[in-house]
């Protein structure tokens, strides 16, 4: 650990600040378009390259923080003022995927609004909801107090709302205001929490509650935990609080659902995982965590197997696999911590990608029901940039899917109990029932005929048709079905290759996942780099 230099503290600034920025820039900018485009990707970049920075930094220094506001660094009862933003390397990791994340899907959807016009996604509202959205996900990343963090939430929530029901069809709205009710409760359960948490601590500085909870009698600290846990298990589908998710995320715009599906609920885990060792480390409620993740896996797997529709099917296949990471958590050791680290930045890429190509899907064929899908291997293309990811998500070696989902039964063995071994065992059957899931979308979507698709004879055209220059297939769902944009294909391709870069070089970045949750587990450094006193110092 080294003392923050000034630039260091705009560094860590910048990834909250400039999205916030851009987006009143776009805002006023209502009216240019391809000006709202370039400051809308500009300032993903910026923000991309200084989290990078801060990942370089983080792994060679550790942890850094900042206090905002000019209050000086304690107020009268000890405590720090202002807001207090962290970045350790969990944070930073966390940042960089989330952003490269953003940044392949805003470039994504300006493709797709250019292609096929802005009725779906006016870019108007779009961009500047979108960047909001990129603003409250980053700050999350860094919040180093629960109010910020509940902040960072709520900034969440509006932004998501906008972009869930862009276009305003029934569906949509239907889904809003499902996803907007959810989302208020855990906003108010999550806002209880805080109230019990000041009255308990009288701080709400995550490093100083860290340091005041050891003081706190355990009834206390557990109703405390348990408040905070259904609050962040609301944010990260964790079951039985998951139920909202699969209705809430197929109904929005192709590049909407993608993110959402691949950041929304891990800002969930990561608020899961810095509450286990942060705040309340010594497994109280582990075992509640090992049957929650145990049920998350099995029921989300078994309510994708039962779809038709492949956006509904990944949005289960999404639930399911928020109980690896949960499995992580609750066994709590080193390997288990890290795989689920490297779960987390995993399954933010890959999930992503899927449903990208989902919107790739939808654009060439006209509908993502697999009951009307068929012949989509005559597309090379389209088929590659579906099946890696889909191998990938199923945990077949040597993907990224495979290291992180090896590293969790090895860290279950380790632990040796009946919970555990319960997950080991649960963990197998739910990666072979998503492997299953994946062909079903394969040999359904892209290698059957379309003709011998049930729904199949509402083409108007061949699938070999889809392929070919200025065709249209009117199918019910869609009336411009064509061939791929290229800005859609490009950033899709990116999103592949960066899920194959994590299985390339799946060791070093294991390697820093180890460190991540060396960090994340041994608390004093974190505590010590926002409190500039050793552990249990004086107030």
């Amino acid at each position: 650990m080294i003392p923050n230099p000034s630039w260091i503290s705009v560094l860590i600034v910048l990834p909250t600040l400039v999205p916030l920025l851009a987006a009143a820039v776009t805002l006023l900018a209502a009216r240019s378009p391809h000006l709202q485009r370039l400051v809308s990707v500009g300032a993903i970049a910026i923000a991309l390259t200084a989290s990078s920075l801060m990942l370089f930094l983080t792994r060679e220094n550790g942890t850094f923080a900042v206090n905002i506001g000019g209050w000086g660094d304690r107020g009268l009862a000890g405590t720090p003022l202002g807001i207090t933003l962290v970045v350790d390397r969990l944070a930073a990791l966390m940042l960089v995927i989330s952003l490269i994340v953003l940044l392949c899907v805003v470039v994504y959807a300006i493709g797709q609004g250019i292609r096929d016009g802005t009725t779906e996604q006016p870019v108007s509202i779009f961009l500047p909801s979108y960047l909001i959205l990129t603003a409250g996900v980053c700050n999350s990343f860094l919040a180093g107090d629960l109010f910020n963090l509940y902040v960072s939430f709520e900034v969440l929530l509006a932004a998501s709302f906008v972009l869930l029901t862009l276009g305003a069809s029934a569906d949509r709205v239907r889904a809003g205001a499902s996803y907007i009710m959810v989302s208020m409760v855990s906003s108010l359960i999550f806002l209880a929490g805080i109230a019990f948490a000041y009255s308990t601590t009288g701080t709400l500085n995550l490093a100083e509650m860290a340091v005041r909870l050891d003081d706190v009698p355990s009834g206390t600290r557990n109703a405390l935990y348990a408040v905070l846990l259904v609050a962040f298990g609301i944010k990260a589908a964790v079951f039985p609080l998951s139920t909202w998710l699969p209705d809430s995320y197929p109904t929005a715009p192709a590049p909407v659902t993608a993110v959402f599906a691949g950041l929304l609920t891990k800002v969930g885990v990561y608020a899961l995982i810095r509450t286990h060792s942060l705040l309340f480390p010594g497994g109280s409620m582990d075992n509640v965590l090992m049957i929650a993740g145990l049920l998350t896996m099995l029921i989300g797997i078994f309510g994708a197997i039962a779809q038709s529709d492949i956006k509904r099917l990944l949005s289960f296949t999404l639930v399911s696999h928020i109980g690896y990471m949960v499995f992580g958590i609750a066994v709590g050791s080193a390997l288990s911590t890290s795989a689920a680290i490297f779960y987390v930045a995993h399954h933010i890429l890959v999930q992503t990608t899927l449903f990208l190509v989902v919107g790739l899907i939808e654009r060439q064929a006209g509908s993502s029901s697999l009951r009307r899908l068929g012949g989509l291997i005559a597309s090379p293309l389209l088929a590659a940039l579906f099946l890696i990811p889909a191998l990938n998500l199923g945990g077949i070696p040597p993907f990224s899917g495979f290291i992180g989902k090896v590293a969790l039964l090895e860290a279950g063995a380790q632990d040796g109990s009946v919970l555990a071994w319960l997950l080991v065992a649960g963990s197998v059957i739910t990666s072979l029932l998503t492997l299953y899931v994946m062909a079903r979308i394969w040999t359904k979507a892209f290698w059957r005929a379309r003709a011998d698709a049930p729904e199949g004879d509402l083409a108007s055209s061949t699938a070999s048709a889809l392929i070919e220059e200025g065709t249209d297939v009117q199918l019910a769902e869609r009336e411009d079905v064509g061939r791929m944009p290229i800005a859609m294909v490009v950033p899709t391709m990116a999103m592949v290759a960066a899920g194959l870069a994590l299985t390339v070089w799946g060791g070093p970045m294991f390697a820093f996942t180890g460190d991540a949750a060396d960090g994340v587990i041994n608390r004093e450094h974190y505590i010590q780099s926002v409190l500039h006193e050793p552990v249990g110092g004086q107030r």
